[in-house]
């Protein structure tokens, strides 16, 4: 079924979110979790089909199943306008970031994405798995072997780390990129895997042993800070993860405790 035509609004700078206006009869669909806010009239239901078409629960079930490698929930959450006016439902990123609304038809029909990418869309859009093209990818991508897939002529709204850089590749035109540091590409994008030259750069460099080699033509969209550098920095400046926090308050007490004359 075609995708509803769904209007909206992105709010916030860093810490973003988008309001979504529903027409009477129309639907977006979401990532569990993911509804900031939603004006009465709009009824939420939780369902395993993103396209609105029905089908056999087997088929339902499969969908799901493939939601759930993908890195997405196995359920959506599926939220109408029943009012007889317009009315507003909103969705939050899960972390501090970009939205950035695609639409579909301008690409073909067709995306690929990294896991998690996906926010919500306008009903009638679909959620699959996508295998990278090279076996290389898989192991070694950094981010999993198997893509996020959306398809469908609607408005999907994806959420990345960071800041969102566009980059046009020309036909045979190359681009390295930090594995996490890839959002969403065409589907004519090549996508595979390279080492990182040289054993002491590899090991010593700080940027992993592998880039994500991308192969134009296609666009390609970039985040500036992947989430899991960012736990990376988080967890070793934690606590209890021997950062630098426990050195300073170890330093400090010490300081504190001679001063007051616990020594």
């Amino acid at each position: 079924m075609p995708a509803d035509v769904i209007d909206y609004q992105i709010i916030g700078d860093d810490l973003q979110g988008v309001i979504v206006t529903l027409d009477p009869g129309e639907a977006v669909v979401a990532e569990a979790g993911a509804m900031m806010f939603m004006q009465d009239g709009i009824r939420m239901a939780t369902t395993l089909d993103m396209t609105g078409s029905g089908g056999s629960m087997f088929s339902k079930l499969l969908a799901g199943g493939k939601r759930l490698l993908s890195g997405d929930s196995f359920f959506v959450t599926l939220f109408g306008n029943e009012a007889a006016v317009r009315r507003d439902v909103a969705f939050a990123s899960p972390y501090p970031g970009k939205i950035l609304p695609v639409d579909l038809a301008q690409w073909q029909g067709r995306i690929i994405c990294q896991k998690d990418s996906f926010l919500c869309g306008a009903r009638g859009i679909n959620v699959t798995i996508a295998f990278t093209r090279r076996i290389g990818a898989g192991f070694f991508g950094g981010e999993g072997f198997i893509l996020q897939r959306i398809e469908g002529d609607g408005l999907a709204f994806l959420h990345a780390c960071g800041t969102i850089h566009v980059v046009d590749l020309k036909p045979g035109e190359v681009l390295r990129v930090d594995t996490g540091c890839l959002v969403a590409m065409q589907e004519s994008v090549d996508y595979d895997i390279e080492m990182v030259p040289g054993v002491k750069t590899a090991l010593f460099g700080g940027e992993g042993l592998f880039f994500a080699k991308l192969s134009g033509p296609g666009r390609v969209l970039l985040q500036t800070l992947p989430f899991s550098r960012l736990a990376d920095k988080i967890l070793a400046s934690a606590p209890r993860g021997g950062g630098r926090r426990r050195e300073e308050g170890g330093l400090l007490g010490g300081l504190g405790g001679l001063i007051g004359g616990d020594n």
